[in-house]
């Protein structure tokens, strides 16, 4: 087994990007600032097959609790499912930002004007939590399998519980259930996470994620029997290709493989026109203003 782990050199470069007069009129990206960026250093990518339990042990043993916190991200797996010739991906260096592996960039600018929004993306399996379109925390995710697919959309945070039995087999416990489709039953909540799709519809997220998520998301504010306003935005976009291979081998090739895509863009643009659209997004921030000016009435 030869895995390589080593610290590269955490120094970042600002990069002017090089485009023609012709591309700049036509380019249209909103994740780029029209100001130079400030780029991570480039991360390369190994894949090693463990082939035996030893080798498995070894892997385990040999990194640090951070390091191995993100192979196993990097794999969407939990450590006891590792296996066998099942193929792996590995960073080849390391860095002591976690968000460096993340497959959402650090700033999105079409989510500044939302206070926090979760992005959930079926296509490579992680989901992004932002703050005024800065990128706060990311991780791995099951969305739902081949036959009970997760549903793409913008939906909202409604309720939550700490501790929820699954409506599909009772045995199922679903520790920090967050619920942002109310009448479909679907939510973000821990549970196993294999490598691949395997949910009955859900989101699943390792412990620590879930519990961060149910603490840091809000939900909606009910009045009677009507929302009065939405809870935090839940964004569930991209297509998992079930007949294809794990996307995140493919950052060997590749370390910009997994990132957003155009038309992934165009969807989350779409989703924030309809934000935007929904009077149920504003309404505290209308109350406080007729309440100020009744004040100075």
């Amino acid at each position: 087994m030869s895995i390589f782990f080593y610290a590269c050199n955490s120094k970042t470069q600002v990069v002017e990007p090089s485009v023609s007069q012709s591309e700049k009129v036509s380019m249209k990206n909103p994740v780029t600032k029209s100001t130079p960026e400030t780029y991570k250093k480039e991360i390369r990518y190994s894949i090693d097959s463990l082939k035996t339990k030893e080798q498995i042990d070894s892997l385990i043993t040999t990194y640090t609790e951070g390091e191995l916190k993100t192979i196993l991200a990097l794999n969407r797996i939990e450590k006891n499912r590792l296996r066998p010739k099942r193929p792996i991906v590995i960073p080849e260096c390391s860095s002591d930002e976690f968000n460096a592996y993340s497959p959402f960039p650090e700033t999105v600018s079409f989510l500044q004007c939302i206070p926090k929004t979760v992005l959930i993306s079926q296509r490579v399996q992680a989901f992004g939590l932002y703050e005024n379109g800065e990128l706060v925390k990311w991780g791995p995710v099951s969305t739902g399998k081949n036959s009970t697919r997760t549903p793409n959309g913008l939906n909202y945070g409604n309720y939550k519980a700490k501790r929820k039995v699954s409506t599909v087999d009772e045995s199922w416990i679903l520790p920090y259930y967050f619920n942002f489709m109310n009448f479909e039953g679907v939510g973000v909540h821990q549970y196993a996470l294999p490598g691949y799709p395997a949910s009955h519809g859900c989101v699943r997220l390792y412990m620590d994620d879930a519990k961060y998520i149910f603490d840091w998301a809000n939900m909606w504010d009910v009045e009677g029997s009507k929302i009065a306003k939405n809870g935090t935005p839940f964004m569930v976009f991209g297509e998992y290709d079930y007949g294809k291979g794990k996307p995140w081998i493919n950052l060997t090739q590749n370390m910009k493989a997994n990132d957003l895509t155009q038309e992934e863009i165009n969807t989350l643009e779409g989703y924030i026109q309809k934000y935007q659209e929904d009077p149920k997004n504003f309404k505290n921030i209308a109350s406080k203003n007729a309440e100020a000016e009744l004040a100075k009435a």
